[in-house]
């Protein structure tokens, strides 16, 4: 019994130390009502800071952003979380799927992955509310998500690629307002 007891008070006190150490703690992105525990923000601004300017350095196009204020800004809480979730869905589904080719040329592909598994990870637990009641919030996160898909498509398919992949910062950026240590 007195070594249960010993255990249990080991536990507790690696507890203790494990949620007072600065960057142990519990890190949690906050879209509105969606919660997501477990990524490390400043894990992401590595992986892409390690591969930003062999990407942006591509960007031939200058002139168009895919990332304009009209999807990014003055998003309310709950309309966040419907919007990060088809941002990040996008980007796996459409952005990472088809710039993976180039990722071993570019000698990038620890960092890609780093920022690809955590995305999947961000979408595997955001769980946008598909109740009646939020049915205007979601509808106007989809309408910002089209604005960015639209100025996607109205590019060369490569050129749009590169573009959105070296507006990953951007995309970080509007995140960390969502950020919680």
């Amino acid at each position: 019994m007195s070594s249960i007891l010993q255990t249990l008070s080991c536990l507790s006190l690696i507890l203790l130390v494990w949620n007072q150490v600065p960057g142990l703690q519990g890190h949690e992105f906050r879209f509105g009502p969606c919660r997501v525990e477990g990524v490390v923000l400043s894990e992401l601004w590595e992986a892409f800071s390690a591969m930003k300017n062999t990407v942006q350095t591509q960007d031939d196009i200058t002139s168009v952003r895919l990332l304009k204020s009209q999807v990014l800004h003055n998003v309310s809480d709950a309309e966040s979380c419907y919007l990060v979730h088809s941002l990040l869905k996008f980007y796996l589904n459409t952005v990472f799927k088809n710039y993976h080719s180039k990722v071993a040329k570019l000698k990038i592909s620890k960092s890609f992955s780093t920022l690809a598994n955590n995305f999947f990870v961000i979408v595997s637990k955001l769980q946008p509310s598909k109740d009646e009641d939020m049915l205007s919030i979601s509808e106007s996160a989809h309408r910002r998500f089209l604005l960015f898909r639209k100025a996607f498509k109205q590019m060369d398919t490569e050129a749009a690629l590169v573009k959105a992949f070296g507006e990953v910062d951007i995309l970080l950026t509007w995140m960390q307002n969502f950020y919680q240590l």
